[in-house]
């Protein structure tokens, strides 16, 4: 097969050599892309602020702005979050690859590069870009809270509608330091093994708190997340400004819309069933309901509300 994904692909080739630019330069057009040439790295990114492509060659070792820091100032823009960075480079020693994949790459190649197994790695890259991209657009579409991180804490993409909570909380991108730095306590306390239903709480702008609840890895080096609000004082809150509630009647119902039974909830707040019974009622009356199910539905409906947006 000649074609390397589709007709039109946009590959990026980042190279300081003139030979290595008329060898790649020639196949790859023969392979039927669309092909955009950069001999510097300081070039290559004012290339991808007009035009995102789909893949990217980059050649490792050049004068001025290495193909290793290029590539990770090209993994800090979002829409490149997605596109697969190649290396190509003379450079064959273990650390050099492992350099390279740090640095964002997917891939590595040694020089000389052969046609035929270039055309192939393009190929695959380029499909399972495809996927993991299908796979998030058809989340967005779903009107999930979901967000994933990498392994030092950055956040690597997130669906529309976990942007506004982070946004609506208080967590917006000039607080992501404090998300990766909660994400790195709880790798350290979760170890290698982390169990999906695990997770961390942390504290919005607003007074406010966020859950981040782990669902699996993706990908191999991505975190998934799903967000919903932390339990606790944040939620006390929302059933008190919900419901015209006092603080006490809130916390009953809360622990209620946790299944706990009246004596449970007499245990944990110090009181007695019959207290709690009568603040019970008053809960009863303010929502508008007869039963402890009724009201426990109503207390969930509101934690998802603010995520309605």
């Amino acid at each position: 097969m000649s074609r390397i994904e589709k007709e039109q692909d946009i590959v990026l080739l980042v190279d300081d050599s003139p030979e290595s630019l008329g060898f790649l330069t020639t196949a790859l057009e023969d392979a039927g892309v669309t092909l955009l040439v950069a001999r510097s790295g300081e070039a290559a990114l004012n290339i991808v602020q007009r035009v995102t492509p789909d893949v990217v060659l980059m050649d490792a070792i050049m004068p001025g702005l290495d193909g290793f820091e290029t590539s990770r100032r090209m993994k800090a823009m979002a829409p490149l979050a997605h596109v697969p960075i190649i290396f190509m480079t003379g450079l064959t020693e273990t650390e050099h690859i492992v350099h390279a994949l740090e640095s964002g790459g997917v891939d590595y190649l040694s020089k000389p590069i052969h046609v035929d197994e270039l055309r192939a790695r393009i190929r695959v890259h380029l499909a399972n870009a495809r996927r993991a991209q299908s796979a998030r657009i058809a989340l967005d579409a779903a009107g999930r809270h979901l967000l994933a991180l990498a392994a030092d804490g950055a956040l690597l993409w997130s669906t529309p509608q976990a942007n506004r909570l982070l946004a609506r909380w208080g967590l917006d991108a000039e607080r992501q330091d404090q998300l990766a730095d909660g994400f790195a306590a709880w790798r350290l306390a979760a170890g290698e093994r982390a169990q999906p239903g695990a997770g961390f709480d942390l504290a919005a702008g607003n007074g406010q708190a966020l859950q981040f609840a782990y669902l699996g890895m993706v990908g191999g080096d991505e975190y998934l997340f799903r967000l919903g609000p932390a339990q606790g004082e944040g939620q006390e809150e929302m059933l008190r400004q919900a419901f015209g509630l006092t603080q006490r009647e809130s916390e009953v119902l809360l622990w209620i819309a946790h299944g706990k039974s009246n004596r449970d909830i007499g245990d944990i707040l110090g009181l007695s069933p019959r207290t709690v019974n009568k603040h019970l009622e008053q809960v009863y009356t303010k929502l508008g309901v007869e039963n402890r199910a009724s009201a426990a539905i109503k207390a969930i409906q509101s934690f998802q509300a603010p995520f309605e947006l």
